[in-house]
């Protein structure tokens, strides 16, 4: 498992770095599988937010979906521990419903592309997950950042459940019983929300033979 360490206005000491690793050690006891995990250490100058001045953030990419959690403190190492524990039992949590699902039927796949009667667009290169776009609103000083996701069709519950993973306040996703686009968004308390488009993406051809 790979740990990748990044500092925001801040250096991460080789004494920091020791520790990052030990502490995270646990992580592969709950994810063996996990590929990497990302840490961001970044620290906040106002003397405003001396409280919360150290923030850590961590996250593990795994061939699943990305379980992710963030914690603050006066101190870089109480931060650590604070959001090593969230990660935790997010990733606990995820454990236990994967075997809860490990008989669950797959989603059949959304094939999200525009309907056939829209004008293809020039050829470009293909896009890929996690790509990142910026542009500029016409002369203004407006900043538009478009990052694409894969659109995996889900039921509501898992996109709560993986809005949960993530600490995410909103998580946007393919209906798999309608193939609506929606977004799933918190409210208070366990209350939450869902907003779908009236317009369901096309779904793929099944091959024939």
């Amino acid at each position: 498992m790979e740990i990748v360490v990044a500092g925001r206005h801040t250096e991460v000491t080789a004494r920091y770095r020791a520790h990052l690793e030990t502490k995270l050690a646990k992580i592969e006891q709950l994810a063996p599988r996990a590929q990497r995990v990302d840490v961001l250490v970044s620290h906040e100058a106002n003397p405003r937010q001396s409280g919360s001045s150290e923030k850590v953030e961590i996250t593990v990419l795994d061939k699943g979906p990305v379980i992710r959690a963030e914690a603050c403190a006066d101190d870089a190492y109480a931060a650590l521990d604070l959001a090593l524990g969230r990660l935790l039992e997010r990733l606990r949590r995820h454990r236990d419903r994967r075997k809860d699902h490990r008989n669950h039927t797959p989603v059949p796949p959304v094939d999200v592309r525009p309907p056939e009667q829209v004008p293809a667009p020039e050829p470009a290169p293909e896009p890929q997950d996690g790509d990142v776009h910026e542009t500029t609103l016409g002369d203004s000083p407006v900043v538009i950042r478009e990052k694409l996701h894969h659109a995996q069709p889900m039921t509501v519950d898992d996109a709560l459940y993986e809005m949960e993973l993530v600490g995410h306040d909103f998580f946007l996703f393919v209906d798999a019983e309608t193939a609506q686009p929606a977004v799933a968004y918190r409210r208070r308390g366990w209350s939450y929300g869902v907003i779908k488009l009236d317009q369901p993406v096309v779904r793929a051809e099944a091959p024939v033979g």
